[in-house]
C-alpha cells in the first residue's frame, strides 16, 4: 500500500487539477489542448490507485467527493511549491521570470491594480499577470482553492485559511461633483443624508451592508434613486447630476485628481466611518516570487491612496 502511494505522479496531478478548475473532462482537455480520452484515463488511474471516486459525475459537470476535496488541497499545495521553486531557479538565473493570479474587485482595476503592475514590470519585465474580477464572498473562495495567489478585496471576514498581507482603512463618505452645495462640507453627517438623491451601492459590495446598517440607525429609507453593482456607473451617474454616491474613494482616484468630483467622508459619533481593503494569501502554502514582488507593490499603492 504505501509503495503504491509513491506513484501518484506529477502529470496525473496537473490533469486532476485542471478538471478542477475546468469542471469538466471536456473542458480541461481543451485547456491541456489534449484528448478528452487522454484526460480520462489519468482521472480513472488516480482514483483506482487511492480506491475511491474523486468526481461526481452529474448533468451540469463534475463535483469532487470528500476524497477529491483532500485530494484538492494536496494538489494546491504541491502545484503553487513547484511555481515558487522554479521562480527560485529562474532567479538565480537572473531571468526574473514566473507568473501571478490576482483576483479583486472592478472598483480596485481603476487605479491601485493596474498602478501595482507598472510598478511591478519596471523592475520585472519579464513577469507575467492574470487578473479576475469577482466579488467579495467569491475572493476568499479563490484564493484558498488555489485559483489565484494573491485575493483584494474589501470587508473579507477572517478565516483560519486565509493569511491577511495587509489591511488598509478608507473613509466611506458621499462622492459629489464640485458645483454640489455638499462639496464644500468638510464631513457629513448621516442626517446630512436625508433630503439628497442617494446612489447607493447593491449587495455585490461588501460595504453595503454597512451602508445599509447607518441608513437604519438614521431612520432613512434604506434605498437609493439608483442602486448600482459597478463604481464606475455609480461615478458616471454622480458626473452627470443624478445625486451622490457612497463609497470610498478607492476607483475614483483620477477623477478625484482632476477635480471632477469631490469625496466628502462620513461621521458619525464624531468618528469617521472606515472600509477595510485586504490583501490576502493561503495560509499554508508560500507565495511565488513573482507574487511576493506585486504584493509589495499592491501593499505600497494600498497604503498610498488612503494617506490622500
Amino acid at each position: 500500500m504505501a509503495e503504491n502511494r509513491l506513484r501518484i505522479h506529477a502529470s496525473s496531478l496537473y490533469y486532476f487539477d485542471t478538471v478542477r478548475t475546468a469542471g469538466s473532462i471536456r473542458e480541461a482537455a481543451r485547456r491541456l489542448n489534449i484528448a478528452s480520452s487522454a484526460v480520462n484515463r489519468q482521472i480513472l488511474a488516480l482514483e483506482a490507485q487511492i480506491n475511491a471516486p474523486l468526481f461526481v459525475r452529474l448533468s451540469s459537470g463534475l463535483r469532487l467527493t470528500p476524497e477529491g476535496e483532500i485530494l484538492s488541497q494536496h494538489v494546491i499545495s504541491v502545484l503553487r511549491d513547484s511555481e515558487r521553486v522554479y521562480a527560485a531557479f529562474d532567479a538565480l538565473k537572473g531571468l526574473h521570470s514566473g507568473h501571478v493570479e490576482v483576483v479583486t474587485l472592478e472598483g480596485i482595476c481603476h487605479h491601485i491594480v493596474p498602478a501595482s503592475i507598472v510598478a511591478m514590470n519596471k523592475r520585472f519585465p519579464r513577469l507575467t499577470v492574470g487578473i479576475s474580477i469577482s466579488e467579495t464572498e467569491n475572493v476568499p473562495r479563490a484564493v484558498i482553492n488555489g485559483d489565484a495567489h494573491l485575493g483584494l478585496a474589501f470587508e473579507v471576514p477572517p478565516t483560519s485559511r486565509l493569511k491577511r498581507l495587509a489591511n488598509v482603512s478608507f473613509p466611506l463618505g458621499g462622492l459629489v461633483r464640485p458645483d454640489s452645495p455638499m462639496a464644500r462640507k468638510k464631513s457629513l453627517s448621516i442626517s446630512d443624508l436625508r433630503d439628497v438623491p442617494l446612489i447607493l451601492p447593491k449587495r455585490n459590495f461588501a460595504n453595503r451592508v454597512q451602508v445599509r446598517n447607518l441608513l437604519y440607525d438614521a431612520s432613512i429609507a434604506d434605498r437609493g434613486l439608483v442602486e448600482a453593482g459597478s463604481v464606475e456607473l455609480m461615478k458616471q451617474l454622480v458626473i452627470r447630476g443624478l445625486g451622490m454616491a457612497i463609497m470610498t474613494r478607492v476607483g475614483s482616484e483620477q477623477d478625484l485628481s482632476a477635480g471632477r468630483l469631490v469625496h466628502i467622508p462620513l461621521f458619525a459619533n464624531r468618528k469617521p466611518i472606515t472600509s477595510h481593503l485586504g490583501l490576502y494569501a493561503r495560509e499554508d502554502t508560500a507565495l511565488p516570487l513573482a507574487a511576493e514582488a506585486l504584493a509589495s507593490n499592491i501593499i505600497d499603492l494600498m497604503k498610498s491612496v488612503s494617506t490622500k
